[in-house]
């Protein structure tokens, strides 16, 4: 199996980052964890188990994970590389929240309803999102490294879209660059007369 070329990755593993990352992000903000005890007890605590069930730090560190990709579509150079940086690390730390979850959530819930109620937790389960959220941190974690690995040779945006800045004097260089256009129309003259 050969190993593929960089700039042909760049679709593939940005999409799949993008899926994977937005997967995380809606799983993360579902239950994780489902409680048996009886009808009574859990009535009184219904209202604040919404909190302890689901995961808010893996919603936002896969939220920082979607934002990398946005910043690695748009920018170039060390910066893009930097922000792949950045988006490996929020993706292993999604990595391991998912990972510690239902202990830390039994241990919630547990503390939880002994506040409410004064009686103990007969059982929780882990429910189906947790185990979308799973497989999803395993990708983010996967086209994250990807990223910090192949990124310096993905396409680039041009610099079409950057702001204007002064031109070194060249004999091929326009009369009026950019900034004079602009310093024109903040003077109030029309640059095109």
């Amino acid at each position: 199996m050969s190993i593929p070329e960089p700039r042909r990755t760049f679709a593939p593993v940005v999409l799949l980052g993008l899926a994977s990352g937005a997967v995380a992000a809606v799983a993360a903000t579902k239950a994780w964890v489902r409680v048996s005890n009886d009808e009574q007890s859990l009535g009184v605590v219904s209202m604040t188990m919404g909190a302890v069930t689901s995961a808010p730090l893996s919603t936002a560190l896969a939220l920082v994970v979607l934002a990398c990709w946005g910043v690695i579509l748009v920018t170039r150079g060390r910066f893009r590389w930097a922000v792949s940086v950045l988006a490996a690390v929020a993706a292993l730390g999604n990595l391991v929240t998912v990972a510690l979850a239902p202990g830390s959530m039994r241990s919630r819930l547990d503390e939880e309803l002994l506040i409410q109620t004064g009686e103990k937790l007969d059982s929780a389960q882990v429910t189906v999102w947790f185990w979308i959220a799973v497989p999803a941190a395993v990708l983010v974690v996967l086209t994250t490294a990807l990223a910090v690995r192949w990124v310096r040779a993905w396409p680039e945006m041009g610099t079409k879209y950057d702001s204007p800045t002064a031109v070194a004097a060249s004999p091929e260089a326009p009369a009026e660059t950019n900034i004079d256009i602009w310093k024109a129309l903040d003077e109030g003259k029309d640059p095109t007369a």
